[in-house]
């Protein structure tokens, strides 16, 4: 008894030992692609700039982070998807390519993020319209600190929602909106996304995805779970998406988001898609009307297995506007602007960067 007591905790501490000597390794590990990260995205302070920072916006605290590599460039305003998928746990080399070009302004809305995290979940009364003028507020901010008269607006699926908004309502801030992931009304259309996205799985005799979206049904859904199996597969799908390890090792070394950030978003995910799942119309674009007076882009994925492409094709062709275009990328899907990065870049670059010079 004695020898196999003995033998016990001898395994337990070398188990001990080897746990604690990963969880340091990590950690070094960890704080080494951070300086890597930092030295290659490195913004010299006197011609660029490099910030973070809450901002009153609506009434509260909201994230806003400004990087660019001069200062004398446009300024593009992200508005993320979701409900609730914040940009500020991404890593700091995130779309660094574009700060050449442009200087990029990330804004985590209201319950989302590190705005959930200084500022709490989405209040019961806040509407799809306050989302909208809290990134006019957003917008109005950052064109008065960098010294310019309008910015590009970007909105990434529902954040082509809220930006459909901004640009209708406050024209005189925008060079142009640039819509990708472009939502059109996604309570009508989605059940179309998942017919597609049903038939690819067939064509690809993919039986587990098959049977996981036929027991799973089509939208809407009613809870999180179910939805996140349409974003799964659809995400399987899209050429260029990282793997599962890939994306554990961004959020685990190359994120500078802590345990408490990431907490803060994973809520922020569940508590904005809980309070904007019952506002059945927020999405249904065309309801406001064709007539834009910006320029309206829309750089869409043509395999986009979340935002159908059929519906954008028959908005673009109702939209009026001083210019409008519409660009489908092949072989791309809905995050066609981080897994075709370079392309979508190009794209601002030729068609949309001229309009602020």
């Amino acid at each position: 008894m004695r020898t196999i007591w003995r033998s016990a905790k001898v395994t337990v501490v070398a188990a001990l030992v080897l746990l604690l000597t990963t969880v340091i390794a990590c950690f070094g590990y960890r704080g080494y692609r951070h300086s890597v990260i930092a030295r290659a995205t490195a913004i010299d302070p006197e011609k660029g700039i490099d910030e973070e920072f809450f901002g009153r916006i609506g009434g509260i605290e909201q994230w806003i982070s400004v990087r660019g590599q001069n200062r004398k460039n446009p300024i593009i305003l992200f508005v993320h998807g979701g409900p609730g998928l914040a940009s500020s746990p991404f890593p700091r080399d995130f779309l660094y390519a574009w700060t050449r070009d442009f200087t990029m302004v990330r804004w985590d809305q209201r319950g989302s993020g590190k705005t959930y995290g200084r500022s709490g979940p989405i209040g019961p009364s806040v509407t799809v319209e306050r989302m909208a003028l809290d990134g006019i507020e957003v917008a109005e901010l950052v064109r008065a600190r960098l010294h310019k008269s309008k910015v590009v607006l970007l909105g990434l699926s529902w954040g082509s929602v809220l930006g459909v908004r901004m640009a209708k309502l406050r024209p005189d801030l925008f060079y142009a909106y640039v819509g990708t992931g472009q939502s059109v009304n996604q309570r009508k259309y989605k059940v179309l996304a998942y017919a597609e996205l049903l038939e690819d799985a067939r064509t690809r005799r993919d039986s587990k995805a098959v049977a996981e979206l036929t027991a799973n049904g089509p939208p809407p859904y009613a809870s999180v779970l179910k939805a996140a199996v349409h974003t799964k597969w659809a995400n399987a799908y899209e050429s260029g998406q990282p793997s599962g390890w890939s994306l554990a090792s961004l959020i685990l070394f190359d994120s500078e988001a802590g345990p408490l950030d990431l907490q803060d978003y994973m809520q922020g995910i569940r508590t904005s898609e809980d309070h904007f799942r019952d506002a059945s119309d927020a999405d249904d674009l065309p309801s406001l009307g064709a007539e834009f007076a910006v320029p309206f882009f829309v750089f869409q994925g043509a395999a986009d297995h979340v935002t159908a492409v059929r519906p954008v094709r028959d908005y673009m062709e109702s939209i009026k506007a001083p210019r409008k275009e519409l660009v489908l990328i092949p072989n791309a899907g809905h995050n066609v602007m981080v897994t075709r990065s370079d392309e979508f870049l190009k794209l601002l670059r030729e068609r949309v960067r001229p309009l602020a010079e």
